[in-house]
């Protein structure tokens, strides 16, 4: 037969299906498979009403088979089959699927919409990705209810033939001619049994009908009973048909007919931990939009997970077929660290089946497992406590991060995962278990900002708050200032900074006694203004001093924190950012009458003792002193 032009600008849009619509070769193997899927789910369909069919669903298969030295791939399947008007249909017109023809047939018949069955190869073109690979395709068919058999054959663009030829059973057998090697390429990788299979298992596992394969095996030679003790072992190479695919994947098993172990090594098989998840959770949703999920709360940080380089995503499959490897749409941002899968068969696919048209469905999986997600994690804090701390301190960091992303549009969500250290126990401590914690004349919930929960407790201001029998959280990673900044109030209850003059609230007799305080020291904190100069923006009578002599505090919106956080950052533009430091000085204490003195009779040892009352403050509050060998030779020459 005369060899035919494909029916549409052939060159143009077969190049357009090899180079642009498909981000990796290897994906043609799923989209044959898928087809060969489809023409397997056409005959089981047929099957339902046509007792001349007489295969079961246990009949149907798809077989792989390489043959190296032809340098050849064959898939092959008895599914339906194809006449040679429906090779020349769908195969000679780009773009045409019979696949969707059927659909819309069925739908037809049954009075139902298309979408409702279970056939994903919609566009036609998924064939075509196997000349990215392949330099020849021989397609042989043979449709059900036909004693003739067709070949289609094209090398690419240039065009095709069909012509008659034998074939005993139904179905169809595809035989790529796998194109050489080449600098960049290397074809030959999928003639290997390894690499084919490492993609069924990838794209293909869970296609409800076997994928066989002949496999070469090795295994030790049976030892001859005449051996002596000198015997060395030998092996042997067998070959031996296998299924490639698990065909029914645990998602879609029933919960009660599966057992955790399982759970956890699917889990750590798919996922790569040598770890059991923390959490596992299934899902089984149908609605308007109808699907599986199966998730996994990990119990350690992967390596990369606070960078840039880490992906995250579900895994999504479309009827069994994976679509995307890690769909980021599916998780919010707060919830990145879990892992799993979804599988709908109502999303919308591109023409390539890698990525979607529309983001509608994935908007309504992702709420609703954004819900389940919360709820299971709820559910561990709640009643196993020693697995939820494991999970903060893997992840918690990534919840606080949540609270403030977005300028706080999550917090409700996540406000009750949140966990601090804090000055009641050694333990980890939630808002709500704080606040149950509280006496009944405190008005705040009391926090501390800095690195260490230990150095926090002794800082000068938290001695007042805690001589009240008042709890304060300790915060020490960078993100919780900024956490506590956009919660404001939890429950009623204002968060409060232990730096905050107005943390303990003041009687008017309180009041009175600190204003006369201020203006007797008037000069003593006008000379320390004028002495430290621009290394202060203000010298104060403090509030929040009990028996400490100084601290260091900021007004503001930037605390001293804060300025820590942007210099470690490297962030050029927030670097630049400082607080206004304060310099706080307890009118009561030994330090503050010694300074007093001084100003008034000996102003030269007065500015040693300003220096040095500022550089004590720097240590406190964990700040660089400017110039520690300066800062020796001070305390040195005050020891005369």
């Amino acid at each position: 037969m005369a060899k035919k032009q494909f029916k549409t600008e052939s060159k143009r849009i077969l190049d357009l299906m090899i180079n642009s619509i498909y981000t990796h070769k290897e994906i043609f193997l799923r989209e044959l498979i898928s087809n060969a899927s489809d023409a397997l789910d056409k005959l089981a369909y047929k099957s339902l009403t046509d007792d001349g069919v007489g295969l079961s669903r246990s009949d149907f298969k798809i077989h792989l088979a390489v043959d190296k030295d032809a340098r050849t791939l064959t898939i092959s399947d008895n599914g339906i089959g194809m006449t040679a008007e429906e090779l020349e249909n769908n195969l000679g017109v780009i773009a045409r699927s019979g696949s969707l023809q059927f659909k819309e047939e069925m739908a037809k018949a049954e009075g139902a919409d298309s979408a409702d069955t279970d056939i994903i190869g919609q566009f036609g073109v998924g064939f075509y990705s196997a000349f990215m690979v392949a330099d020849h395709i021989t397609v042989t068919s043979r449709a059900y209810g036909s004693d003739t058999a067709y070949r289609w054959e094209s090398s690419g663009a240039d065009g095709y033939t069909i012509t008659p030829c034998d074939k005993e059973t139904v179905g169809t057998d595809i035989v790529l001619h796998i194109k050489e090697d080449g600098e960049e390429e290397q074809y030959s990788q999928y003639l290997e049994q390894n690499r084919i299979e490492r993609l069924i298992k990838k794209y293909s596992d869970y296609i409800r009908y076997p994928i066989t394969m002949e496999m070469q095996r090795e295994r030790m030679k049976e030892k001859p009973k005449d051996a002596g003790d000198d015997y060395k072992p030998e092996w042997e190479t067998y070959t031996e048909t296998e299924t490639l695919n698990s065909m029914v994947p645990l998602w879609q098993r029933p919960k009660k007919d599966v057992t955790q172990e399982e759970y956890d090594r699917f889990y750590q098989d798919k996922f790569g931990d040598f770890e059991k998840p923390l959490a596992t959770i299934t899902v089984d949703a149908e609605g308007t939009v109808s699907y599986k999920a199966l998730l996994f709360i990990p119990g350690r940080t992967p390596y990369d997970f606070y960078t840039r380089e880490y992906e995250k995503g579900l895994q999504l499959y479309s009827s069994g077929v994976l679509i995307m490897d890690k769909c980021g749409d599916l998780l919010p941002e707060h919830f990145r660290f879990v892992k799993g899968v979804v599988d709908t068969p109502d999303v919308s696919l591109n023409i390539s089946r890698e990525l979607l048209q529309h983001t509608r469905q994935l908007k309504v999986i992702s709420t609703n497992l954004e819900k389940k997600i919360k709820a299971e994690l709820s559910r561990l804090q709640k009643d196993d406590g020693e697995k939820y701390e494991t999970f903060w301190n893997a992840f918690g960091r990534n919840i606080k991060y949540g609270v403030v992303s977005d300028y706080g549009v999550h917090k409700d969500m996540l406000l009750d995962l949140l966990m601090f250290h804090s000055s009641h126990d050694d333990k980890l401590t939630s808002l709500a278990q704080y606040k149950e914690r509280m006496a009944e004349d405190q008005e705040f919930i009391y926090y501390a900002v800095g690195e260490d929960a230990g150095k926090l407790s002794k800082l000068p201001q938290a001695e007042r708050i805690l001589d009240k029998g008042y709890e304060i959280l300790y915060l020490t990673e960078d993100v919780d200032e900024f956490c506590m900044q956009t919660i404001g109030e939890y429950e009623g209850k204002k968060l409060k900074s232990i730096d905050d003059e107005d943390a303990l609230p003041e009687s008017e007799e309180e009041k009175k006694a600190a204003e006369e305080k201020a203006e007797e020291a008037k000069d003593v904190l006008s000379f320390l203004k004028e002495t430290l100069g621009n290394k202060i923006s203000d010298a104060r009578i403090s509030k929040i001093l009990k028996s400490h002599p100084v601290c260091m505090t900021a007004d503001g919106p930037v605390s001293l924190e804060m300025e820590k956080y942007f210099k470690r950052t490297g962030n050029e533009m927030m670097a630049g950012m400082s607080a206004q430091r304060v310099l706080e000085l307890n009118p009561d204490s030994d330090a503050f009458a010694a300074l007093k003195r001084a100003v008034e009779s000996d102003k030269e040892l007065a500015k040693k003792y300003a220096e040095l009352l500022y550089c004590q403050a720097l240590l406190i509050a964990d700040l660089p002193l400017e110039d520690p060998s300066a800062y020796t030779d001070l305390v040195c020459s005050l020891m005369k």
